[in-house]
């Protein structure tokens, strides 16, 4: 449970500097999706882009602790 805590809290933290950085740089009012222009209000285009970011980046640390598992951690013999 700890794992998951430390996870999803940290991807939390760059998530948020990752959307800040992203609509600095980029003005809501002119997103487009698939073709057509984004036409959410601020709030709602903020969000998605926030919870979008914190998808991508627990998934990434998420696969991180995958990998680091160790070789008895992978071996262990289920009761």
């Amino acid at each position: 449970m700890l794992k998951w805590i430390q996870v999803l809290w940290l991807s939390f933290l760059v998530a948020g500097i990752a959307e800040a950085v992203f609509f600095t740089v980029v003005d809501p009012k002119t997103l487009y999706f698939l073709g057509e222009p984004v036409e959410y209000s601020l709030t709602a285009t903020y969000s998605i882009g926030f919870f979008g970011f914190w998808i991508v980046c627990a998934v990434s640390s998420l696969a991180t602790l995958f990998l680091l598992r160790s070789p008895e951690e992978l071996n262990r013999q289920q009761p």
